[in-house]
């Protein structure tokens, strides 16, 4: 039995009410890990394995696992399943869980990620059916192309419906995820929650929109899955903060800015894990880490040491000058780190340009800081507080 320990859910600030778009720094591994941490909740739940949802997968070689679970605070011994599908795919991936496993699924558009932490307390999920049949009317092939066959009577009378059909099931649902409003509405008893996407991350969030027990059925093309969830609702944290109008920025073209693996690799875990180096002799941090300790001397002694999330801003500047492969203008802050008498160099992010000031406090968030030779660079940016943010508008 798989019982629903904490469903954590991530919506951008960009867009409106009825459809976010995700921010020119943010992806599938970022969106990912905002929701995975929502679900974790700071408890440090023992996590064994990740499965990751999507059809937007910023890398197909090369994989995309070590930095979520670097930007998720997980060890780089726990098992990841990179799996491209829709919103059946991440449903079935909950119910097919063992405990320990956190689900992840993640669209691009409209953008939004949720995960579930299927753990040994919650409500219990159960499979109740599962159709797969093939119908591709919408479809994106190696070259790269989406192609849109745009019937929605065939769709609907030869593929969802069909599948739907042939579920057979025992009531009708509470929530329906991959189908639009009004057809998810012939479906259910009532009216049906709202869901935000309509991919991979929609059954997950119809799992976060429950009240009670019931059936949720998700949906892709010509093939469907429900599963039941008995008892109370389960655990729902959610990262969503209002919506807001996207920012207008330039692009300045030119050569694109090249990526070096060593320097790549040698910056990836303190970048990605948010560490700095602590020295064995006397504790100094150090960030990024340093050879040599500037508090005793000491030479390569030291630890690492998890630097905090949340600070003030010591100073800001908001940059105007073009730069080719940037947007302009985008505003940098130098954050003092709270307790630990660090200050570190991050762009802001979620908030137009110059929105933030000294004083401003903010949270550090997982952020795609570039792609470079079709790499992203993952790092940390500065999120402002909700009041700060919204002051801006």
């Amino acid at each position: 039995m798989r019982q629903l320990n904490a469903v954590g859910t991530y919506l951008p600030p960009w867009g409106t009410e009825r459809a976010r778009s995700a921010g020119r720094d943010e992806d599938v591994v970022t969106m990912g890990v905002a929701a995975g941490r929502a679900a974790l909740g700071g408890q440090g739940v023992p996590v064994r394995r990740v499965v990751l949802v999507s059809r937007d997968l910023p890398l197909i070689e090369g994989g995309n696992s070590a930095a979520l679970l670097a930007g998720l605070g997980l060890g780089t011994g726990v098992s990841v399943v990179e799996q491209i599908g829709g919103a059946p795919a991440a449903l079935d991936a909950v119910v097919t869980a063992e405990r320990g496993t956190l689900v992840v699924a993640v669209d691009e558009t409209p953008a939004g990620a949720a995960a579930v932490l299927v753990g040994e307390t919650g409500p219990a999920i159960t499979a109740v059916r599962q159709v797969t049949r093939s119908l591709p009317v919408r479809a994106r092939g190696r070259d790269g192309l989406v192609r849109d066959y745009a019937d929605p009577r065939l769709e609907r009378e030869r593929g969802a419906g069909v599948a739907i059909d042939q579920l057979e099931l025992p009531a009708k649902p509470v929530a329906v995820a991959g189908l639009p409003a009004r057809q998810a509405s012939a479906l259910t008893e009532g009216r049906p929650p709202a869901l935000p996407t309509s991919g991979a991350s929609s059954s997950l969030f119809a799992l976060a929109s429950l009240t009670g027990p019931g059936l949720v059925l998700a949906v892709e093309q010509a093939t469907a899955s429900a599963a039941s969830v008995d008892g109370v609702a389960p655990t729902v944290r959610r990262d969503e903060r209002s919506p807001r109008a996207g920012e207008t920025r330039t692009v300045t073209p030119g050569p694109e800015i090249g990526i070096s693996l060593a320097a790549y690799e040698r910056a990836f875990e303190p970048k990605l894990r948010w560490e700095a180096a602590a020295c064995t002799e006397c504790g100094t941090l150090a960030f990024p880490p340093r050879y040599r300790c500037l508090g005793c001397g000491a030479e390569g002694r030291w630890t690492t040491a998890s630097l905090p999330r949340t600070g003030e801003v010591y100073t800001a500047v908001t940059v105007h000058v073009p730069v080719p492969g940037l947007a302009t203008p985008y505003s940098l802050a130098i954050v003092e780190l709270d307790q630990v008498g660090v200050r570190a160099l991050v762009p802001v992010t979620g908030a137009p340009a110059g929105a933030v000031g000294i004083g401003d406090r903010g949270r550090l968030v997982f952020r795609r800081m570039a792609i470079r030779t079709g790499i992203p660079d993952y790092g940390y940016a500065l999120l402002p507080d909700d009041e700060r943010a919204e002051g801006s508008r």
